[in-house]
């Protein structure tokens, strides 16, 4: 009987085999292409023979009019295997040049809780940003929802609010349009905007505004001239930090029937006195700063707040609370008869939609915390204000607002302007002073990871 060969244990010398495989060609070289979940070579081939056609290219210059056809071949590099190309975006990214920012303007560093992160933001069954258009199967998030609508009256002491909107910039064109709608003033056509709103709202109200043929007042509270205005807006801290109490000025709006519309940072709400007992109409606002990271600027989600009375005029979701035909609580959306999909051009706005996903982490972010811990958290920040502007004033520097919760404006000699600049820069700082360095003056707003 023949005894079989013993397999060696170790593999053959690859050194001293000219036969060996390159490690080149070992290299796992499987395409993005091979990944696709769209149609194969095979499928692409009988699609054109359907069509009488050789090539997708054939297809383009039968399908595109040449008068916009490029000519020029597309460059775009060879293709790269997966692990390749995130190589290849890893070395770009590392290329920035990371800064602490202490801009504001309505973006802040936050710690988003890590049950949050994983369980709702990096969760694929919390992705998307719409309101569930399925209540009996998503009574979890619709209830997060209405958290969320409950979080925006308890700070802002308003009678009504929605599931969220785009962004804060939005909003106020969104609160614009509603005073539109609601003022008394009937014959009115201008709104009048404080020249201390963050510039990206006021971009974006005049861009709402022209297209409405609504004319904008931008200035200081001296230029008010109520009896013609159809409304106004206010920040609240203002874009210099200022948290002065607006009741004065919204009382004398209201003598004239005009609409006033405050856009406020949620978080300083905790500590300041809420718009809503000011007797603002409308208050609006980013509540980024509630757990969601800044994402280089988005998205986030808006709060929308108002009084109930105007409930009918309200743009976007509302989550309501009824009963099932078991006479059980039931979530589900209401006064849907406000919006696009049921009525059209004549709906409120063309903001049929919410930022879910960012709403629901800004309303889980403040469940997680509690009044308490949100508290802690709004002392905190405004506590290292305090601390920042003691200092800078020993420091022979005048602040320009004299009530702030988390931002100092000061002075600066227009001829240091310039080498604050590079200062910072070298220390990885970013302070506000783009728009304001013209006029001496730079500002820093502080947050929760300050």
């Amino acid at each position: 009987m023949q005894t079989p060969a013993k397999k060696s244990s170790t593999p053959p010398n690859s050194a001293q085999n000219d036969s060996a495989p390159t490690l080149e060609t070992l290299q796992h070289q499987e395409a993005f292409i091979d990944r696709h979940i769209g149609p194969g070579d095979g499928q692409i081939a009988e699609m054109l023979a359907t069509l009488g056609l050789e090539s997708l290219e054939q297809l383009i210059k039968k399908t595109v009019p040449s008068s916009i056809l490029s000519q020029r071949p597309i460059s775009v590099g060879d293709p790269m295997n997966e692990n390749d190309a995130l190589a290849k975006l890893k070395d770009i990214a590392g290329k920035n040049k990371q800064s602490r920012s202490f801009i504001g303007l309505g973006y802040y560093d936050t710690h988003t809780p890590n049950v949050i992160l994983r369980n709702v933001l990096e969760n694929p069954g919390w992705y998307t940003a719409y309101t569930p258009y399925q209540p009996e199967i998503s009574q979890g998030r619709l209830e997060c929802l209405l958290n969320f609508q409950q979080l925006t009256l308890d700070l802002t002491a308003m009678g009504l609010a929605n599931a969220s909107l785009l962004d804060e910039a939005t909003a106020a064109a969104e609160a614009m349009a509603l005073a539109k709608r609601v003022s008394k003033n009937r014959n009115a056509n201008k709104f009048f905007v404080h020249e201390h709103c963050f510039p990206q709202t006021i971009d974006v109200i005049k861009t709402r505004a022209e297209c409405f043929g609504w004319k904008l007042v931008i200035g200081g509270i001296d230029a008010i001239n109520s009896e013609e205005l159809f409304g106004a807006i206010f920040q609240y801290p203002s874009m210099l930090g200022d948290a002065s109490d607006l009741t004065d000025v919204i009382t004398e709006l209201h003598k004239h029937k005009a609409i006033a519309v405050v856009a406020a940072d949620l978080m300083s709400l905790v500590l300041l006195k809420p718009p809503g007992e000011m007797g603002a109409d409308v208050v609006t606002g980013s509540t980024q700063r509630f757990g969601v990271p800044m994402g280089y600027g988005g998205p986030h989600a808006a709060y929308f707040a108002t009084k109930d009375e105007y409930k009918r005029a309200v743009p976007g979701r509302i989550i309501g609370v009824s009963v099932d035909s078991r006479e059980k609580q039931a979530f589900r959306m209401a006064l849907q008869t406000r919006e696009q999909h049921i009525r059209r051009e004549k709906a409120n706005s063309n903001i049929c939609t919410a930022q879910v996903l960012l709403a629901n982490i800004a309303a889980l972010y403040a469940m997680y915390h509690g009044p308490q811990g949100i508290k802690k958290i709004a002392s905190r920040i405004h506590r290292l204000a305090t601390i920042l502007a003691l200092g800078l004033e020993q420091g022979g520097l005048i602040i320009v607002n004299e009530n702030y919760f988390d931002t100092i404006t000061v002075n600066i000699p227009a001829n240091k302007v310039q080498e604050l600049t590079e200062r910072c820069t070298l220390a990885g700082i970013n302070l506000r002073m783009d728009r304001l360095a013209e006029h001496g003056t730079v500002g820093i707003s502080l947050d929760e990871c300050t």
